[in-house]
């Protein structure tokens, strides 16, 4: 593909990803000569992340969106890290070149602007974060720079959820805290809702009419991110 730009998206179970399609179409009204491929990697579970890249790389690759379950392990196989990358522990976005791997994180800034967007000048009270992987990381981030009172995080598993919660701890205080596996504490109290596509946010107060949210009207916050998946897996912040 001489003279135009080679992308992916790198991750498991992204077969029905709408990114190609919306990569393509703004390239396109950008008069760019663009191409978006999807490498679907869930029937490889042994996979060598590092060997993958450098196989885009000679395939001439400029730049991979990554995705679940990669976000964090991706880290281990880039020469270097933004700002973004090294707070969150957690990239969406590598570019490749003769200048080494760079790995960025555009799933924070892209869910904050939706967030704000979404809330207004509504308070900030207290979420509640279903999810600790790799774009929890990202919204929890965003979540803790956006001055919530309260931030609790549950994830199936005590153990990614506490390290989300020592990782932010410093920046966050006694802000942000671990649900202690009592998510039905919180899930009773959740009214309504709104996607952002790895993310959900429900809120125990009533929302306007013109801004009240459905599960069914999704705003996607992240090209990465665009892919439909299994409810299992989002990552969910509900604000309470």
């Amino acid at each position: 593909m001489t003279g135009g730009y080679r992308v992916a998206l790198l991750g498991h179970g992204i077969g029905p990803s709408l990114t190609p399609a919306m990569h393509e179409q703004e390239a396109t009204a950008l008069g760019l000569d663009y191409r978006y491929e999807v490498v679907d990697l869930i029937d490889r579970p042994g996979v060598d992340l590092g060997a993958e890249l450098s196989a885009l790389e000679e395939r001439g690759f400029v730049a991979v969106n990554v995705t679940h379950p990669f976000k964090q392990a991706v880290l281990a196989h880039v020469d270097h890290h933004s700002d973004a990358v090294d707070q969150i522990g957690a990239a969406n976005l590598v570019l490749l070149g003769r200048g080494g791997r760079t790995a960025h994180n555009t799933d924070v800034t892209g869910f904050r602007a939706a967030l704000e967007e979404f809330l207004g000048t509504d308070d900030r009270g207290t979420v509640v974060q279903v999810g600790a992987g790799g774009a929890g990381l990202a919204t929890a981030s965003s979540l803790v720079s956006m001055g919530f009172d309260r931030i609790v995080v549950h994830d199936l598993r005590p153990e990614p959820a506490d390290r989300l919660v020592a990782r932010f701890g410093d920046a966050a205080g006694d802000r942000i805290a671990g649900s202690d596996g009592d998510l039905a504490r919180w899930s009773p109290r959740t009214s309504a809702w709104m996607s952002f596509g790895h993310s959900a946010i429900g809120s125990t107060r009533p929302f306007a009419p013109s801004r009240r949210p459905t599960m069914s009207r999704a705003a996607t916050w992240s090209p990465s991110c665009s892919h439909r998946a299994t409810m299992s897996r989002l990552p969910t912040a509900w604000c309470t």
